[in-house]
């Protein structure tokens, strides 16, 4: 078994449980830094990802937005798989734009400027979701888009959290099965990959009671910007 691979799905369990968010979004630039493939990088976080978001959607589906969840399908879903495809295809180099993503999200903490333009496309549904689509398909990296607009509408905590569960396990599954369809070859052994998704289930169970209720929204706001402002200068200078 990959140690570098063990050592980052727990960093990345650990983070979704804290902060909603984090094993596509963090565990991506992560494994690349590491020197993994996207697509090697997509096969073994997916299943993980969507074991997660599964357990996630279980505990609260009776409060999930249909209509907002209906527009992930119409409009995100389809551009996801499109771009993957060509990301797959072309083999393109992603860490710019992955990394270009990070910083852009970082600042939004820090400039208020930026979050009120992010907040400004979101009043643009489709739009948004479109573009959401192709930011995710290109770097895997929708998730922080869809955080955005999800905590833009006010949901309460129980509906935005099963509504940005069951939207990220759709768009990995369809992830996971594009590439299934395209036929793509992954290094990592099926054994080792059903071990990380046991481990990232324990962690998220065991950190969303020991951990996430003893961080505040001020610390949580910081943490996450740091991170993924350091993240997104690393990748970047690893793809010059």
């Amino acid at each position: 078994m990959p140690v570098d691979i063990l050592l980052a799905i727990i960093v990345v369990s650990v983070i979704q449980s804290i902060f909603g968010v984090g094993i596509l979004l963090f565990g991506t630039p992560i494994l690349l830094l590491l020197g993994y493939e996207f697509v090697e990088a997509l096969g073994v976080l997916l299943p993980v990802s969507i074991a997660v978001n599964a357990l996630q959607f279980v505990r609260h589906y009776d409060d999930l937005d249909t209509r907002f969840y209906k527009n992930i399908l119409l409009y995100t879903v389809p551009m996801v798989v499109v771009f993957l495809w060509l990301v797959t295809s072309v083999k393109m180099n992603v860490g710019f734009v992955i990394g270009g993503v990070l910083i852009f999200v970082a600042l939004k903490s820090f400039l208020p400027i930026i979050e009120r333009l992010l907040k400004s496309i979101v009043v643009h549904e489709r739009m948004y979701l479109l573009v959401m689509g192709v930011v995710h398909g290109m770097s895997n990296l929708g998730g922080s888009m869809l955080t955005i607009i999800i905590y833009a509408k006010k949901y309460t905590k129980d509906k935005t959290r099963v509504t940005a569960a069951a939207s990220y396990a759709t768009v990995a599954t369809c992830q996971l099965i594009t590439l299934l369809l395209l036929g793509t070859q992954f290094t990592v052994a099926f054994a080792d990959k059903v071990t990380f998704v046991q481990i990232g289930i324990i962690l998220f169970l065991a950190t969303e009671e020991l951990v996430y209720k003893n961080i505040d929204n001020e610390k949580y706001s910081k943490l996450f910007a740091v991170f993924l402002f350091i993240s997104g200068i690393l990748l970047i200078l690893k793809s010059l």
